[in-house]
């Protein structure tokens, strides 16, 4: 998603298949990445998985701004740190949910964030939507509902998670652009990782640790034992999320927002392949389609930029 990146164009040369590669490679490595959760999920646990990972990828922030990458401090603390907590939130919500819940499922809500973006601008910021675009919301909101296909005799507010995840990175998306114009990309990248943290501190204090394991548990517990196994992995996920969100970064430097943003969209299809692959995962028939809306309604939005 590129609002998380907050990224300005920075280059004036525009190389829209360098750029295009770079995301796919980004989206490629998160996909993995993000699969590789359910190897901690049953005997870790949600607040600890963000501590130990945003202290990690953190740590190498710090360094990267110790060798002139850019500045850590924000020019406008309070904006950042509201940008910070819609998007750490949605991520909070994104990862709890990938424990328990199929991870193509997840990724389709998080990717109804273009038609929050959409709806917001128009009740908040008044800005004039075509019936073009309205109708690639309802189409966008239709494909959400085949993804998770609520059942109504036995209706599971879960299912529903992912989507108030897009929600959440709509709002901090919309807060990009309208808060933190001028902040450095390290500067924002640096804060949503303190707030991951932060909330993975309040997660550790607040709920008490051990009890039942297994992955249902992943949200709930606080502190568990850690093993050198679970820091390896930890370490895997935090290189991977560096890894991942540096192409991304890249991508977005030398190539066109508008046009980039639509190949982060192949993060439903690799997150998919490597659940199938890791995990034996598979996306029923009505759930595939639900994708492909979803997908087609978020480029739409994208690209159609006139009412």
């Amino acid at each position: 998603m590129g609002d998380f990146i907050g990224m300005k164009q920075m280059t004036a040369t525009v190389q829209p298949r360098q750029a295009a590669f770079l995301i796919l490679a980004g989206m490629m490595m998160l996909g993995f990445t993000d699969n590789l959760l359910p190897y901690i999920s049953s005997d870790s646990s949600l607040w600890q998985f963000h501590f130990i990972r945003s202290s990690l990828v953190l740590s190498a922030l710090i360094v990267a701004s110790a060798l002139g990458a850019g500045a850590l401090w924000p020019r406008k603390p309070l904006a950042v740190i509201g940008r910070s907590l819609f998007q750490a939130g949605a991520l909070l919500i994104y990862f709890g949910c990938i424990a328990i819940i199929p991870i193509g499922v997840v990724i389709a809500g998080l990717f109804t964030a273009p038609l929050f973006v959409l709806i917001i601008s128009v009740i908040f910021q008044g800005k004039s939507v075509g019936p073009i675009r309205w109708l690639a919301v309802g189409i966008g909101f239709l494909g959400a509902l085949l993804v998770i296909r609520p059942d109504p005799s036995a209706l599971d507010p879960i299912s529903f998670l992912p989507i108030f995840a897009g929600l959440l990175y709509a709002i901090g998306a919309i807060a990009t652009r309208a808060w933190c114009e001028g902040e450095h990309t390290l500067t924002l990248t640096a804060w949503f990782f303190v707030m991951l943290l932060i909330f993975g501190g309040i997660g550790i204090l607040v709920l008490p640790g051990g009890g039942a394991l297994g992955a249902e548990g992943f949200p709930l517990r606080g502190w568990m034992p850690v093993t050198g196994i679970m820091l390896g992995w930890y370490a895997v996920l935090a290189v991977g999320a560096l890894i991942g969100i540096g192409f991304v970064f890249r991508g977005y430097q030398v190539g066109e927002a508008s046009s980039v943003a639509i190949f982060e969209y192949s993060l439903l299809i690799f997150a998919s392949f490597w659940a199938w692959t890791l995990w034996a995962e598979t996306v029923p028939l009505l759930g595939l389609i639900g994708m492909g809306l979803i997908v087609g309604a978020g480029v739409i939005i994208t690209l159609r930029s006139d009412p």
